[in-house]
């Protein structure tokens, strides 16, 4: 009952206009800064931190709401696909299509900012896009996600041996694949490198992916315009990564860090992004 309640009403927010939607997910921002000391404690550290470390002032008024219209813009990005489709700007769809036209597939990274959820769906208009994601761990939960998240030339699969095997044979076929780069890993599927001046366990998988077959890169980013007017995308083709894994990795962090500073306060800065996963090594000592 709760579950099928819950679903409801995301349905209903997710039906009003985007600028309505948005300013929904800012009032969750709000509520989940004053209510939760860890989510206060996480957003406050990673987020001064970051921009302090780049002599940039933090904008706690912007940001806060900001991470909560990630929420927002998502499920008004599910619910309405082809109406978020209209709203995205792509600025630089040419490098996209020249990379695929390559014939070896191409790896899509998104961070966590802005309406993240619309790019795969931009990708899946023109091609087949399988998508790694991690289910969540209330069954219920995961059901919802599935179920909103749903678009046709798109396919899920979870992170684990059996996903990355998929993901193997899209790229194999010329298609797209698309992985959250700011996601930590699970233990022994990452390395510890800096990330906005600290140790964050980073995935090795976009690298060992693109391999040396020399599959395109591009990393992607949607900002949000302003109140209900959508996102502005844009792709940027990273250079061929190092062999040496951990510079691999530190070069991954340091385009992410290029891409979230451009729009710092859209981006999910409660997300434990410096936690310590089962199995993993311990970090460096800082």
């Amino acid at each position: 009952m709760i579950s099928y309640l819950l679903n409801l009403v995301l349905r209903i927010v997710a039906a009003l206009p985007l600028a309505v939607t948005q300013c929904f997910g800012g009032f969750l921002g709000y509520i989940a800064y004053l209510t939760s000391s860890k989510y206060r404690g996480l957003f406050r550290t990673n987020y001064a931190q970051a921009l302090q470390a780049n002599q940039l002032q933090p904008q706690y008024l912007k940001a806060i709401p900001g991470s909560g219209m990630l929420l927002s813009d998502s499920l008004w990005i599910w619910h309405n696909p082809q109406q978020a489709l209209v709203l995205a700007e792509v600025t630089n769809w040419r490098l996209v299509a020249e990379a695929i036209d390559e014939g070896n597939g191409l790896i899509m990274l998104c961070p966590h900012l802005g309406g993240f959820e619309i790019i795969p769906r931009i990708l899946a208009n023109h091609f087949p896009a399988t998508i790694l994601y991690r289910p969540a761990r209330q069954k219920w939960l995961n059901n919802v996600i599935e179920s909103w998240r749903a678009y046709p030339n798109m396919h899920f699969v979870p992170t684990n041996l059996h996903g990355v095997r998929q993901m193997v044979r899209a790229l194999s076929r010329g298609e797209a694949i698309g992985i959250l780069p700011d996601q930590v890993p699970s233990g022994g599927e990452g390395m510890w490198v800096p990330f906005f001046g600290r140790y964050a366990y980073t995935t090795t998988l976009p690298a060992r992916l693109a391999g040396r077959k020399h599959i395109p890169v591009v990393l992607f980013s949607a900002q949000r315009k302003g109140l209900g007017q959508g996102w502005l995308i844009h792709a940027e083709r990273l250079p061929a990564f190092a062999e040496n894994t951990s510079v691999a990795a530190t070069e991954l962090n340091l385009a992410l860090e290029k891409i979230i500073l451009r729009a710092p306060n859209q981006y999910i800065w409660a997300y434990n992004r410096f936690k310590h996963p089962s199995g993993a090594e311990l970090p460096p000592t800082q």
